[in-house]
């Protein structure tokens, strides 16, 4: 598992140094935004599941970057937005997309078009965490989640995270064929025997992810 966190308390990540976007070209610019589309990338695809624990400012790339995890838990403290539009420029990490995709069109253009920020109940309530906790709580629940999923076949959560990162692209015809290939694939590794196993047997599973 992949817990991604800020130090402290303050931010999760507050956003870019704005005075170093403010000497960027265009070149620059653009591979500014590409590393930023490599590290989502990276959160959003790898096979182990990521989680997001935003204890505090999540703002910009910090919100990008959050929104490419798998689960989102927020501090009750949280604050959340793609406030670019404030310095004449759009999010450059992914947000026109991952907002939209997980929140919604219409939240989508309402926080990047206005620049608004939103607290960690609205966060919520709209979607884009799945969680809220006090700030002494975050970090400990996140972990419990983390200790969960790392019980659970690694196989399995691969196949899983890679089938529903499918739902919102392409064709759902082609990407129910591809749910029916990952289950069947699945049947012939040694966690998926085991899971079986263990549950006639009545005790827990002892996945080795193969």
């Amino acid at each position: 598992m992949v817990v991604l966190t800020g130090s402290g308390d303050r931010a999760f990540v507050a956003g870019a140094d704005i005075q170093y976007m403010s000497r960027l070209g265009v070149l620059a610019a653009r591979e500014w935004g590409e590393l930023g589309h490599a590290c989502a990338r990276l959160l959003e695809s790898m096979p182990k599941p990521t989680i997001a624990a935003v204890n505090g400012f999540a703002l910009g790339g910090g919100c990008e970057l959050a929104l490419a995890c798998d689960l989102r838990y927020a501090s009750s403290t949280a604050k959340l937005g793609q406030p670019e539009i404030n310095l004449g420029i759009i999010p450059g990490w992914g947000g026109t997309q991952r907002l939209a995709r997980i929140c919604g069109i219409g939240l989508a253009k309402e926080l990047i078009l206005t620049g608004r920020t939103v607290g960690a109940d609205e966060a919520l309530r709209r979607g884009l965490v799945n969680a809220v906790f006090e700030p002494g709580e975050l970090l400990g629940k996140t972990l419990e989640t983390a200790r969960l999923l790392a019980s659970r076949s690694p196989l399995a959560l691969a196949y899983a995270k890679e089938a529903v990162n499918l739902a919102l692209q392409g064709a759902q015809e082609a990407n129910l064929t591809q749910e029916a290939t990952f289950f069947a694939l699945l049947f012939s590794s040694g966690d998926a025997k085991e899971g079986m196993a263990a549950f006639l047997e009545k005790r827990d599973a002892r996945f080795t992810g193969c």
